[in-house]
């Protein structure tokens, strides 16, 4: 109805959902003056970058190419970002349950010093490895994320067999350690180094930095498994295990 819209809604997600929600349509907008829609799209005003948004979506209304637009097609769009916001509104609640307990581990304190590491990822950690002395060595413990590697043979001889990762484990877990590796590769200067000398003669090397940050994904597994097995916060000697 009104695809033009698309492109914003990363950009301001809660703007976006206020526009789907009440004014879908883009030829309402465009029987509206700017101030009209402005003030119906935002319910404060948030600085320039906001205002030149609203004016490209404006603008982008007036042109639209989208369907013709209906009354089911309105309820619908309601109901759709209602059911969102509620959804969201209990991830939030679910979160700060989660955060409450969390709080009340030790483990979960030590987890926190380790770079790229929020509370969710250490939350997520914490349930996943649960008591760290049941595991007796790391390979059982990146096994959990599916960091551990298995041999990919398709026909081949053993000896000819590529070591891939078995991909076997919780992959919400092997996500999240992902996106912890891709922060603290780009925001500590440790890791940044680490990193470096890991990629360096290999710089032309296709996807040879996702392949490096899987490989530090693993690594912060062990790593956050040493810490709670150990009761201590981070040190950058364990980029060196």
């Amino acid at each position: 109805y009104f695809p033009e819209l698309d492109k914003y809604c990363v950009q301001s997600s809660a703007l976006s959902l206020t526009i789907v929600r009440q004014m879908l349509d883009p030829k309402l907008i465009a029987a509206m003056d700017f101030e009209e829609f402005r003030l119906r799209a935002a319910d404060r005003d948030r600085g320039l970058k906001q205002q030149q948004r609203l004016e490209a979506i404006y603008e982008a209304a007036h042109g639209s190419v989208g369907c013709v637009f209906t009354e089911a097609a309105a309820f619908e769009a309601r109901m759709m970002v209602d059911n969102l916001r509620s959804i969201r509104e209990e991830i939030k609640r679910t979160d700060k349950i989660i955060l409450k307990f969390a709080q009340r581990l030790p483990s979960y304190e030590y987890l926190l010093t380790i770079p790229g590491f929020g509370p969710d990822i250490s939350a997520k950690v914490i349930a996943a490895i649960g008591d760290p002395e049941r595991f007796v060595s790391y390979r059982q413990v990146l096994k959990l994320a599916g960091l551990d590697l298995s041999a990919a043979r398709s026909g081949k001889t053993s000896d000819a067999a590529k070591p891939v990762l078995s991909k076997r484990g919780k992959s919400c877990l092997r996500y999240a350690l992902y996106q912890a590796a891709l922060i603290a590769s780009t925001r500590n200067i440790h890791f940044m180094r680490w990193m470096a000398n890991q990629v360096q003669g290999r710089e032309k090397e296709r996807g040879i930095k996702t392949k490096v940050r899987v490989k530090l994904a693993a690594k912060m597994l062990v790593i956050a498994w040493t810490l709670m097995k150990n009761r201590e916060p981070f040190d950058p000697k364990y980029l060196g295990m």
